[in-house]
């Protein structure tokens, strides 16, 4: 079991509760004294959780057994087809997507996948997408405007890869295409940050009619050990860049850079995935009710506008 630093009181209660009930399960005797603890272990709960930093907060993003896109397509979608290429170079396996139904909704999803053990991470090159991946990514959008389907683009890396052979296929530019052809796809978007959203590689898929941030995911244009190596001259100094970055879900609210936060379980989503997959599903076909009905004309403008009105600064 992977604990985060600030669960470990957490855990030694659960650890003294579970071995009091072993120890006296037909000793009713225990009980008052059982249910005492697990009293005060609701309370640490509220207190620690209510309590988190931004980086504890990270942490939780990056856990090990956080859901990730597979997870979400195997548990809101009634049916899967999953698609394949960019048709110009190769399949990227770092991201997800294909045909799909949504309690009845047809739409096109896709995802970038980080793996959840050893063997599946390096499949998935651990979420860092290639060119193709965002090529393949533009050709699944551009089906879902010939079908007029809408997309449901979910974010979860932690940058684009950077390796000289992604370079000499045009990173870049394909990054900079997907900006572009993603502000003037003619069908609904809805983005989901559910993990890490990091830099251009979560931008590349991030552009949308309406964007939602898990509570506990985070969105930025650096990680805060990139940041801190680059403002501070000292990685070690990321807890202090992930204050400065503002990239909680309550930050980029304040900020208009998201649209809404959609709610995890206590201490994040690995605790009760089911939650949250609920409250995905809520979400996407909540924002489809209302999408459905914009003109195309009026969809564009509106996201055109949302984009164009982000960034704030002070002058003197």
């Amino acid at each position: 079991m992977d604990i985060l630093p600030h669960e470990k009181q957490i855990y030694e209660y659960l650890k003294t509760i579970e071995h009091l009930k072993k120890q006296n399960q037909d000793n009713p005797l225990f009980n008052s004294e059982i249910k005492k603890l697990e009293q005060k272990l609701d309370k640490l709960k509220e207190k620690v959780y209510s309590e988190l930093t931004p980086w504890q907060r990270i942490l939780i993003c990056r856990h090990p057994s956080r859901p990730h896109t597979v997870d979400y397509i195997k548990h809101i979608c009634e049916s899967f087809q999953e698609l394949h290429g960019d048709r110009l170079y190769g399949d990227d396996t770092a991201i997800v997507g294909g045909l799909a139904k949504i309690n009845g909704m047809k739409c096109v999803i896709i995802g970038q996948e980080k793996g959840n053990d050893t063997e599946s991470r390096m499949k998935h090159n651990f979420g860092m997408l290639n060119p193709e991946g965002f090529r393949k990514a533009l050709r699944l959008m551009k089906l879902a405007e010939k079908f007029q389907l809408p997309i449901i683009s979910l974010l979860d890396t932690p940058g684009a890869y950077p390796g000289l052979e992604a370079e000499e296929r045009g990173q870049g530019w394909a990054i900079a295409l997907n900006l572009k052809e993603m502000a003037t796809v003619s069908t609904p978007i809805i983005v989901i940050v559910i993990g890490e959203g990091c830099s251009g590689g979560a931008l590349g898929m991030g552009v949308g009619d309406v964007v939602g941030m898990l509570e506990h995911a985070y969105y930025s244009v650096i990680s805060p050990e990139g940041c801190a190596s680059i403002l501070y001259k000292d990685p070690a100094k990321n807890v202090d860049a992930a204050t400065s970055l503002k990239l909680n879900s309550e930050d980029l609210l304040e900020l208009q850079i998201i649209d809404a936060i959609i709610n995890e379980p206590l201490g994040g989503a690995h605790h009760k995935p089911e939650v949250i997959y609920a409250n995905v599903k809520q979400f996407i076909l909540e924002q489809w009710h209302i999408l459905r009905i914009i003109p195309k004309e009026i969809l564009l403008e509106q996201r055109y506008l949302k984009y164009r009105q982000m960034g704030r600064y002070l002058s003197s």
